[in-house]
């Protein structure tokens, strides 16, 4: 048992505590065991839909059709978008692009694959 649990890795809550061998955070519900590496600020790893790490500057292929807010037309499928960039987005959105006919945008890694 930890006399002082750590702050959230996530939101930096200071109020966590230990629920059996994780450590939990009441404000995100981010559960985290304490000696895990990538809790305590390690390099964050982005997989893409069938499993393959992604890193800045790889291409992938759009694996599904997607809609596109204020456009007629989505993203088809198979299209091809170069040197991507992984941030911290909103709502699962990991990676910056720009995609050719629509602009830069924010896509799921859940909806892409390496190319």
């Amino acid at each position: 048992m930890l006399e002082n649990p750590p702050p959230c890795p996530k939101c930096s809550c200071e109020y966590t505590y230990e629920m059996n061998a994780l450590v939990v955070c009441p404000e995100c519900a981010h559960e985290w065991a304490p000696g895990e590496a990538g809790a305590e600020g390690g390099e964050r790893v982005v997989k893409d839909a069938v499993g393959n790490v992604l890193r800045d500057g790889d291409s992938v292929v759009v694996v599904k059709a997607l809609k596109v807010k204020g456009s007629p037309s989505g993203i088809k499928a198979g299209t091809k978008v170069r040197n991507i960039r992984l941030v911290d987005g909103v709502d699962g959105h990991d990676i910056d692009c720009k995609v050719d006919g629509f602009g830069a945008m924010q896509l799921k890694s859940s909806v892409v694959k390496k190319a």
